[in-house]
């Protein structure tokens, strides 16, 4: 396990939070591992990572909507998207391949050290922001 991850990992123990499964990926150049967890929104469940590696970048991404992004909403739901973007500084919404609607946020981290308290305060900003805009972003996936 790399530095940071072990930092991390320490740091959940030490605050024993235990809402987090480790993942070490095998045969990653950057030595990446992988927290699981969930946060609770408007009653879903919505599938968090944060990815901590080697280099000075680690990574909070939440699913926010599976499948989210379709034909008949398309025009709604990334005129919504691009305007939370130029909206909020800390994260970024986007869509991958399959059309789920993910949220990112990107921390620049020391080579040798992770704060855990730095990535519970980006949670909480996160949290806030879905608790407020959940809805509006459900109504567009709906059309």
């Amino acid at each position: 396990m790399n530095i940071k991850a072990e930092q991390f990992n320490a740091f959940l123990e030490e605050q024993n939070i235990k809402v987090f499964q480790l993942e070490e990926l095998e045969g990653n150049e950057q030595h990446a591992v992988v927290f699981r967890s969930f946060l609770g929104v408007e009653g879903q469940q919505l599938p968090t990572i944060v990815i901590i590696d080697d280099s000075i970048f680690s990574i909070i991404r939440v699913l926010v909507v599976p499948l989210a992004l379709k034909e008949v909403n398309a025009a709604d739901l990334l005129k919504l998207v691009n305007g939370q973007n130029a909206m909020y500084k800390p994260f970024k919404l986007f869509f991958d391949e399959q059309g789920n609607l993910m949220l990112d946020v990107c921390l620049i981290t020391d080579k040798d050290k992770f704060d855990g308290n730095d990535v519970y305060q980006i949670f909480s900003i996160i949290i806030n922001y879905l608790d407020e805009n959940y809805r509006n972003i459900m109504k567009a996936v709906w059309g």
